[in-house]
């Protein structure tokens, strides 16, 4: 996949159309957040023209359950916190050095992101079968 220097709603169509090329048959279902493009009549014209692909959004104000809050968190944490870097490049380095250790580290990525969010799931599950409410 290409790297876009603009995220807007036509660089989101390009991404879901690679999507189709590499997985050219089934239905394709993609969790995404509320972000406008993802909204955006540009895209929904294009889900229409492509009924096997669905995208599933979260709850709105849920980044608790949205994994890639997790790794913004965590990069921040390892990369930022109370450093300062006196050059952009800089912070371009250590960025690329924690996206190259985590790239490399797949497992470990998954498990400490979606550990984050099962627990949530399971916490607000919970929470609401006791007052009777069912997350659907």
């Amino acid at each position: 996949m290409d790297e876009e220097l603009d995220y807007d709603a036509k660089a989101f169509q390009r991404f879901l159309e690679q999507i189709l090329a590499v997985y050219p048959t089934g239905k394709l279902v993609m969790v995404v957040d509320n972000g406008r493009i993802h909204k955006a009549a540009a895209i929904r014209f294009f889900l229409s023209q492509h009924p096997r692909l669905q995208l599933v959004f979260l709850p709105k104000y849920s980044p608790e359950m949205n994994p890639i809050e997790g790794l913004w968190k965590w990069l921040k944490s390892d990369v930022i916190h109370n450093v300062f870097f006196d050059k952009t490049y800089k912070i371009r380095l250590a960025v690329r050095r924690f996206m190259n250790r985590v790239n490399r580290q797949p497992q470990e990525v998954i498990d400490r992101l979606c550990l984050n969010v099962y627990l949530f799931s399971s916490t607000y599950i919970i929470k609401k079968s006791k007052s009777r409410y069912l997350l659907s």
